[in-house]
């Protein structure tokens, strides 16, 4: 999917409905939240790629974490949150992005994504992708990187997605990145959607080297 169409398919999707209405939403951002807590050291500069419109910026500035900045490709979704943060959200870097296109400006201590690499269903893009971590992230920092499991939805929402295992993820970033990701954490979790369905995803955690 072209960039502008992929814009306008996400900002439609964000336009319809209430933020908490989407399949994805979480009140409580787990287990990114914790994740990304036991590593960003306070000061420490953290990015939520594919962040519009979720919760976990607010959960980051309440734990006083950051600076943080929020890439989104739409601008619905980071107008959400925008306007639910009010004065808080002066203290956000907002970025509207397509990842696949992007220039980092800085090193980031911690890169956090949800709801985009699984989306990212061509080879190119999903090099592009890593490419953008890769320079993103300062040595030592960490990626904190959530998909569908390899049993998880095969589409979300009408769109295909790619479903990753730890080992299919892990193996995705070396042959795109050699040597520059080491896995250091693994997990699996369900996610319920507001309408009561369970989702099978993964988290992996990586350590940026070199």
């Amino acid at each position: 999917m072209q960039t502008d169409q992929a814009r306008s398919h996400w900002d439609a999707v964000y336009g319809a409905r209430a933020e908490t209405a989407l399949s994805w939403h979480q009140d409580v951002p787990q287990p990114s939240l914790d994740l990304i807590a036991a590593r960003l050291a306070p000061g420490a500069p953290v990015i939520d790629v594919g962040g519009g419109a979720s919760r976990l910026v607010d959960a980051l500035l309440a734990r006083g974490l950051g600076p943080v900045s929020v890439l989104d490709l739409s601008d619905e979704a980071l107008a959400t949150s925008r306007d639910r943060l009010g004065e808080a959200a002066e203290a956000v870097t907002w970025i509207a992005a397509d990842i696949t296109a992007w220039e980092p400006p800085q090193h980031y201590a911690l890169w956090h994504d949800r709801t985009v690499l699984h989306f990212l269903t061509a080879e190119d893009d999903r090099a592009a992708y890593v490419a953008a971590m890769t320079r993103a992230l300062a040595s030592g920092g960490h990626a904190v990187i959530a998909t569908f499991a390899d049993d998880g939805p095969q589409k979300c929402p009408g769109l295909p997605v790619q479903r990753y295992s730890p080992a299919a993820l892990a193996g995705m970033l070396e042959r795109h990145a050699p040597g520059a990701f080491r896995t250091e954490d693994a997990q699996r979790h369900d996610h319920v959607t507001p309408k009561g369905a369970v989702q099978k995803f993964q988290t992996s955690v990586f350590r940026r080297h070199g």
